[in-house]
């Protein structure tokens, strides 16, 4: 059990795909403008995470594998990421239109989310096991959450700042990403002495 939760907190805290990896950017900048789409968002690619991680560990696992086709998993995760997205899609615009159109060109741009598709080859590479990948996937997905909550009230508080003017625009909102990433580093020491090293 506290291999599962040093799992989990490494994945929100220390090893966050946003602000630690720094994959999945282009939904973390063009999206982080309002709280609803970023939450909107945050949802769809924890969703499509913890699905594509369900599906792919058990292909790579019981399908590549014994047949020698491991190289051929990258192919086989983003096929499985795409239909997932298209699930995802089909479903916000029925039920969920306002968000449907709020999330705009960045949906369909969560199939080629670099962070998706990390989470499940790092699973993967990590020799994590079935329930192991799962909460590694659940815990980047609460990571991008949270990354993506916490740089929206940054976002709107820059709204109000006025910064000088070579900082305007998509540079000040870089230097805002990076100090929000360089306060996630102080994590590192925490979960170790908390769960130890596994």
């Amino acid at each position: 059990m506290a291999k599962l939760a040093s799992i989990f907190f490494s994945m929100v805290l220390v090893n966050n795909y946003l602000l630690v990896k720094f994959m999945g950017i282009c939904p973390f900048l063009g999206v982080s403008k309002k709280l609803d789409s970023s939450v909107g968002m945050s949802v769809a690619v924890t969703f499509v995470m913890l699905m594509a991680t369900a599906i792919t560990w058990p292909i790579y696992t019981f399908l590549l594998v014994p047949f020698g086709l491991e190289y051929l998993n990258t192919i086989a995760f983003i096929l499985v990421i795409a239909a997932l997205v298209q699930l995802v899609e089909i479903i916000l615009k029925k039920y969920i239109p306002s968000l449907y159109t709020a999330l705009g060109v960045y949906l369909p741009l969560i199939t080629t989310n670099c962070a998706i598709l990390g989470v499940t080859l790092l699973n993967i590479e990590s020799g994590y096991n079935f329930i192991e990948s799962l909460v590694a996937s659940a815990g980047a997905g609460i990571g991008f959450l949270l990354a993506m909550v916490l740089f929206t009230g940054v976002r709107s508080t820059l709204e109000y700042a006025k910064p000088p003017k070579s900082f305007e625009g998509l540079p000040i909102t870089l230097v805002a990403a990076s100090l929000v990433a360089v306060s996630f580093m102080g994590f590192g020491g925490i979960i170790e002495s908390l769960f130890g090293t596994f």
